[in-house]
């Protein structure tokens, strides 16, 4: 956190700064709407700790944002985003490349390599990273080392092995496992995971599911965006079963694309935010396929 309070003017410009950086429009008003015509945009943040919340606006035309309320201090933990692929086999100076470079990567890239190659944690925490740590380096089959040289690698008893050659899947696997092992998931921070289960076996999902729970147990809040049926209900049966000892809340968010634009629906299960596209399509194919079938 900066030693001093945020204001409006300096927050201002690098919100804009970050939305472009992030997101990766030809120009801020491009978020606004994908419309013609003159449209706004209005964003608010809200959290526990009020002192954090901000919101802003800005239009079509805007090259910068308009704050309407600025928070009164900085938020002290760095949240981190997976994209939908791994970062470990890219980390060998991403981040430099990406600083004095123009690369068409979304900035969270480069946020997550600099969390990615932070030292690992140690003081009175270390034990609860070890215990976060047992089940992903059991799913690996190993762990993940920062070499010298700035490369990652999975450390097993058959030696060192080079991300490259690691699976993907394992690879998502290690992000985790490093952010875990950083203490960056340990800080009351967040995590925005975009789509977990993309190049992932069901054994994988599981495993992440598993890691997603024990995190948010933790007091990490965790914003997954994920099509897949199989982690959605792999995550209600995991939280079922904690329900009466250590209960964790849990919303769900459906996303439902109308003629007026997009329909948000939300709950507390998988079966209160409308027409899940997965399921419908799923059964549907087992219809096709059972009709198939009878008709050999």
């Amino acid at each position: 956190p900066n030693a001093q309070p945020p204001t409006k003017a300096a927050l201002q410009p690098k919100l804009a700064d970050k939305l472009v950086a992030v997101f990766r429009p030809e120009s801020l008003g491009r978020l606004a709407t994908r419309l013609q015509g003159h449209r706004r945009c209005e964003v608010e943040f809200g959290f526990t700790r009020r002192e954090w919340d901000l919101s802003f606006a800005f239009s079509t035309k805007s090259k910068t944002v308009e704050i309407g309320k600025t928070p009164k201090s900085w938020v002290d933990a760095a949240p981190a985003f997976f994209p939908t692929r791994e970062l470990l086999s890219i980390y060998p100076g991403f981040v430099s490349v990406y600083e004095n470079h123009y690369l068409e990567f979304p900035e969270t890239w480069r946020d997550t390599c600099v969390l990615l190659g932070a030292p690992l944690r140690r003081g009175p925490r270390e034990a609860k990273v070890s215990e976060l740590l047992v089940p992903l380096e059991a799913a690996m089959g190993g762990r993940i080392e920062l070499d010298r040289n700035g490369r990652f690698y999975l450390v097993s008893s058959g030696g060192r092995m080079e991300m490259h050659l690691v699976a993907e899947g394992l690879r998502k696997l290690g992000m985790l496992a490093r952010l875990v092992a950083t203490g960056a998931l340990l800080d009351k921070g967040c995590l925005f995971w975009d789509e977990p289960e993309a190049n992932l076996n069901a054994r994988i999902i599981r495993q992440i599911a598993h890691s997603i729970v024990d995190l948010s147990a933790e007091g990490i809040q965790i914003f997954l965006a994920t099509h897949s049926l199989f982690l959605l209900r792999e995550l209600e049966m995991l939280l079922a079963a904690r329900a009466s000892s250590s209960p964790i809340d849990a919303r769900y968010f459906g996303l439902h694309l109308t003629e007026e634009g997009v329909d948000v629906q939300q709950g507390q299960s998988a079966d209160d935010i409308g027409d899940i596209t997965v399921l419908r399509e799923s059964l549907e194919q087992s219809d096709r396929f059972l009709e198939q079938e009878a008709r050999l």
